[in-house]
């Protein structure tokens, strides 16, 4: 992601409440966590204010929400406090995971791998393949097509970049945020 990206990204956070952060649990991540039993460590990439984060702590998982935007976490944090429930808030940038090393059962990605540029997704995949224990189920939201700022995927560089470690499971089209969208349900291999 270029810098210009987290700029605009890091002052939405500070300045504004961004349009893409609606608070709301969308059903595709209800059903990830039933598909993952409700239990086991749960892995929210790109995770802004925290949301999916804390309901997948309040469905029992162990939860841990990466953001490159403090202001994001920040707001994280008070958000699971209030909530009263425990999640691991981590500034990081999701192309380079070092940081975590225990493996994740489940892991999301509503809305950040389709900013990416393509060494950035490539670095991206390799992280997820290492932290997502074979058989752990993957839940991706991208955008279709390439916006005005270039955000955006076809289906067919999504499969491609994630293929050699994990399986596609199921699609569903959608226009979630107003923009012509795609859920994507995959397996580690």
């Amino acid at each position: 992601m270029t810098a210009l990206f987290k700029w605009i990204y890091e002052l939405s956070y500070r300045f504004t409440q961004p349009n893409w952060d609606s608070n709301t649990v969308p059903n595709e991540v209800v059903s990830l966590s039933q598909r993952g039993g409700r239990h086991g460590r749960a892995l929210d990439l790109g995770c802004g204010t925290g949301t999916h984060s804390i309901y997948l702590a309040r469905q029992g998982y162990t939860a841990v929400g990466v953001d490159f935007s403090s202001k994001a976490i920040q707001f994280a944090n008070k958000k699971a406090n209030q909530a009263g429930v425990k999640v691991d808030f981590r500034v990081g940038d999701v192309t380079r995971l070092n940081f975590l090393q225990e493996p994740f059962d489940i892991s999301l990605d509503v809305g950040c791998f389709h900013g990416l540029s393509k060494s950035e997704r490539t670095h991206y995949a390799e992280n997820l393949a290492r932290l997502i224990r074979p058989g752990g189920l993957f839940l991706i939201w991208a955008v279709e097509g390439q916006s005005r700022m270039g955000i955006g995927l076809s289906p067919e560089e999504i499969e491609q970049t994630l293929s050699s470690s994990f399986t596609l499971d199921n699609t569903k089209q959608d226009n979630l945020h107003g923009r012509a969208s795609t859920w994507y349900w995959f397996t580690r291999q």
